[in-house]
């Protein structure tokens, strides 16, 4: 029975119903929280400087710290601190905000968009390695279709140094590369750190031969250069067996068990699997996965996928502890 307010009903059997109103206790419900206040936040917690968020929202300095303190204020906590030099860190109570401010702030893009930009028509142009796009690119293009289902995606993969090339040239408006690779100066968001790995096949052995064979990318690459660092620091006979500028290039002779190369993901295809520590091969360096963005990328839908590849980076990485973990 749904339960009634006031006056008690004339039959005393029926009391369980009747909630007198004496009784009632007022609610109230908490203020809202201002998306510019939580996306003013967030880009200076990611920029570690009011300066640098100021530029990134199109306002003044003063105005940006403005709005945290009015944050702050709202929320009774202090959430950054000023050090030297103007570098900015977060309180306990601003880790906690953080992660939850994203995920706030990425709903309230989605349905925003969902109803004020359905039309919203163009093309954004994306660079992506071969590897990162098997793994993230479906998650991202899915949640972006949603939001802008008449705004077209030119996806180009290719090397990470040829997309960072590209980039410079004004030819994409964003695209994921590998650290080492992203031009002179120019900024980029990080969106995983971690070591590489040695990939072998899952039917054979080749990681055991002696000289080891390794399939790798050209000379260019920053993979190649850390592989072959490793083995030599190592005193590791090896021989470069496959050379190619694909990922489907190097993972052929790797499943057919003739060579072993290196990956920056845990996810590999079918008929390969990662080379747990200890098993010979000796541990490879740290890189990151970047996201680059044009100078003259094309607003805002830019913004938006920029946002959708940052967030699935960043729901992997809560989801496993590691950005690039199996799914």
């Amino acid at each position: 029975m749904t339960p009634e307010w006031g006056t008690p009903p004339d039959n005393g059997n029926e009391l369980s119903g009747w909630i007198p109103s004496d009784i009632l206790i007022p609610m109230s419900l908490p203020p809202g929280l201002d998306p510019d206040l939580l996306r003013a936040f967030a880009f200076i917690a990611e920029e570690g400087s009011f300066t640098r968020a100021a530029e990134r929202v199109g306002r003044t300095q003063s105005a940006v710290s403005m709005q945290v303190q009015r944050l702050e204020a709202l929320l009774g906590q202090k959430l950054l601190l000023r050090g030297k030099g103007g570098a900015v860190t977060l309180t306990p109570h601003g880790h906690y905000l953080l992660e939850r401010a994203r995920d706030f702030l990425a709903v309230n893009d989605e349905i925003w968009a969902a109803f004020r930009a359905p039309h919203v028509q163009g093309t954004v142009r994306l660079g992506t390695p071969d590897d990162y796009a098997l793994r993230y690119l479906p998650q991202v293009l899915k949640r972006f279709a949603d939001s802008h289902p008449a705004v077209d995606v030119e996806v180009l993969c290719a090397p990470s140094n040829e997309l960072g090339e590209r980039l410079r040239a004004g030819e994409l408006d964003l695209t994921l590369c590998t650290e080492g690779n992203e031009p002179k100066a120019w900024k980029a968001a990080e969106l995983w750190r971690g070591p590489l790995r040695w990939v072998t096949s899952s039917r054979h052995a080749p990681h055991r031969l002696d000289p080891l064979p390794v399939a790798l990318a050209r000379m260019q690459c920053s993979w190649r250069q850390a592989a072959l660092g490793s083995l030599e620091r190592a005193g590791i006979r090896y021989r470069v067996a496959y050379t190619s500028a694909t990922l489907a290039g190097t993972h052929a002779p790797v499943v057919a068990g003739l060579a072993v190369t290196v990956s920056a993901i845990d996810w590999v295809p079918e008929g390969l699997r990662v080379v747990p520590h200890g098993e010979r091969l000796p541990e490879l360096p740290e890189t990151a996965i970047l996201l680059l963005k044009g100078r003259e990328a094309r607003q805002p839908v830019t913004d938006v996928l920029e946002t959708h590849i940052i967030e699935t980076f960043r729901a992997e990485t809560r989801r496993t502890g590691n950005g690039l973990a199996a799914a």
